[in-house]
């Protein structure tokens, strides 16, 4: 009982923090370990209970993602490639490996929320002029793309920050069209995870429903929140939640 109120919290917490700045990732994957899950499990287990926010999320940018209908079948088909291959290598991954990773991939996923922000203002200063890219560039995007969705398949935590990085680069200018490709890119991502997990048996189906029940409940609170909280505190609040987590993992294994 206790167990599940303690998922459910956190899946609360880490639904309002996806929708006010990111990051919930921090506390949904170690609350799972924290019951009990192992590492591997705990981390297919979030990517499941995220999924749901990413498809919400993504329907909610539905009109920004039909304008660029012509460019979603070639992201979708690179989403599902990428996110099949990173599920595919996590669980051919022993837990040992994946456990002495675990410090290594919250330390890059932190810096991605300490300095993401930086990174794409740089990115979008970079290359706002750009009108076009050659076709050396396409396929160079696209092959980033590919990784990124393998990252994401392989280890859910940071994937947004990176894409809308990604994004920028590729020459989107709409946050609100990089924001819905963010989360289309991340729902596709997720679905094909899941499968893959799914029958490697890798998701604790009981506990992640509790945290996805948790997210959504969150989630929405927070859209309706939004106006009065500030998205900056937020942010600082779990950039300080996941140097914890890191350290904590650093000096753990």
């Amino acid at each position: 009982m206790f167990e599940a109120v303690g998922l459910f919290i956190a899946g609360l917490l880490a639904g309002m923090v996806n929708s006010l700045a990111g990051g919930g990732s921090f506390i949904t994957f170690p609350a799972l370990m924290a019951v009990g899950v192992s590492p591997i499990a705990a981390n297919a287990t979030n990517t499941f209970a995220s999924c749901a926010g990413y498809i919400s999320g993504a329907v909610g940018f539905r009109r920004e993602l039909w304008a660029q209908r012509k460019e979603l079948p070639r992201i979708a088909f690179t989403a599902l490639i990428g996110g099949g291959a990173g599920a595919w290598l996590l669980t051919h991954t022993s837990s040992a490996t994946f456990s002495r990773a675990i410090p290594w991939l919250l330390l890059l996923a932190t810096s991605l929320l300490v300095w993401g922000d930086a990174v794409q203002a740089y990115l979008r200063q970079k290359f706002a002029h750009r009108q076009s890219l050659s076709r050396l560039a396409v396929a160079v995007t696209g092959l980033l793309l590919l990784l990124v969705c393998i990252y994401g398949g392989f280890f859910n935590a940071g994937l947004g920050i990176i894409l809308l990085g990604y994004f920028t680069l590729a020459g989107h200018q709409d946050i609100h069209l990089m924001n819905g490709l963010k989360l289309l890119v991340s729902a596709l991502v997720a679905l094909i995870a899941i499968v893959v997990f799914g029958a490697g048996e890798l998701i604790a189906w009981r506990e992640g429903g509790i945290v996805l029940l948790g997210t959504l409940v969150g989630g929405y609170g927070a859209a309706s929140a939004v106006r009065f909280v500030s998205q900056s505190r937020v942010r600082q609040g779990i950039i300080v939640v996941a140097a914890g987590m890191t350290v904590y993992f650093f000096i753990a294994h």
